[in-house]
């Protein structure tokens, strides 16, 4: 009798042993084969944060191979670039502008500086605006989608103080409010940095700034720019939400970056009405993207974006140009081409601006 009971509990104990000793080297060759992922940490500027924490994103970053997983905060390009210690906290710094990265890479002793992405500066406005620019004379309409922006035009009304109730046949927008661009924190973001390089480009004769005597010679309509608006933002995200939430009254012009419209024209649903319109600045400037790497991983990660074709097309997805992509290429394909650009002043020049600005 005992040797009938033992035999069946003897066979159930096998069959678990050899099931459990399956199991155990499936997982334990599952682990194996599993990549292990490098965790990185980055700080970038705000109009990337949405790229990053993109599903898609962090699922081709993990694939071979590359192999990573990042983390970001974020910040304004400017403020980024002069926070201490980066490489003691961060694998990567992410700004906007020429001048932020190049900050960074000499405070942080980078080794190189990766351009990665691209996006013109841009008025994010309104339909009945933009039609009140065309009629003043000040704005021409490009199919059905943009318009172009005189910049001297416009930087006219706005040194001579008009008002939007001041332009002859306005119905649309007759209010007793200063014709202004409304940008953000010139000390701590790009986005107002490239406003600036535009106004100094235009008030010094079409000309870039060079010395101190022409900044000294702009520097009072230069700062009325920024005086007249008051309170300003840290970060581009803020007026931009702003924009597109609160609505024309509180926000006719906003400097942005184009990548930022086409980002929140993608999402479903779409942020974007039919009654928000892009004005392109005519000239206008080109913001440039630059990853600076601070370790071996961060270095990684710059080849990722710049190599990877399917980080290429998220990234085209959220707005951005790139360089190195034959489908970023096909997309851009709808942007419009922009033939009147110039450049930003050097670094030393344009950080001489802003200080002289911000102390006043």
């Amino acid at each position: 009798m005992l040797k009938r009971l033992l035999a069946p509990m003897l066979t159930l104990l096998l069959l678990v042993g050899v099931s459990t000793a399956i199991y155990l080297s499936v997982k334990e060759q599952a682990s194996l084969q599993a990549p292990v992922l490098q965790e990185l940490k980055g700080i970038v500027g705000s109009e990337k944060e949405d790229f990053f924490r993109d599903p898609e994103t962090v699922a081709a970053l993990a694939k071979a191979p590359w192999h990573l997983h990042v983390s970001i905060e974020k910040s304004g390009s400017r403020e980024l670039s002069t926070t201490q210690n980066l490489k003691n906290q961060y694998d990567f710094a992410f700004p906007a502008g020429i001048a932020a990265a190049e900050k960074l890479k000499r405070e942080q002793n980078g080794k190189k500086a990766v351009q990665l992405f691209f996006s013109p500066m841009v008025i994010a406005s309104w339909r009945p605006i933009a039609d009140l620019l065309v009629a003043n004379h000040i704005a021409q309409k490009r199919g059905d989608t943009y318009y172009i922006v005189d910049m001297q035009a416009l930087f006219g009304l706005i040194s001579h103080e008009q008002r939007w109730r001041d332009l002859p046949g306005n119905t649309a927008y007759p209010v007793n409010k200063a014709i202004l661009v409304t940008t953000t924190d010139l000390h701590t973001s790009n986005s107002a940095a490239m406003y600036l390089a535009l106004a100094s480009y235009l008030l010094n004769g079409n000309a870039i700034v060079e010395n101190t005597a022409q900044i000294d010679k702009i520097l009072p309509q230069l700062s009325a720019l920024f005086s007249r608006q008051g309170f300003t933002e840290n970060s581009t995200e803020i007026p931009f939400q702003d924009y597109l939430t609160m609505g024309m009254g509180k926000s006719p012009l906003v400097m942005v970056y184009e990548s930022q419209f086409f980002s929140a024209a993608n999402k479903t649903p779409s942020a974007i009405t039919p009654e928000m319109v892009l004005l392109y600045p005519e000239p206008t400037l080109f913001s440039k993207h630059i990853l600076v790497p601070l370790t071996a991983n961060g270095e990684t990660l710059a080849a990722a974006l710049e190599q990877d074709e399917t980080l290429q097309q998220i990234a085209q997805r959220y707005g951005f140009r790139t360089a190195h992509s034959a489908a970023a290429n096909s997309r851009t394909a709808a942007l419009p081409s922009l033939v009147n650009v110039i450049d930003e002043p050097s670094y030393d020049i344009l950080e001489a601006m802003i200080n002289q600005i911000t102390a006043r």
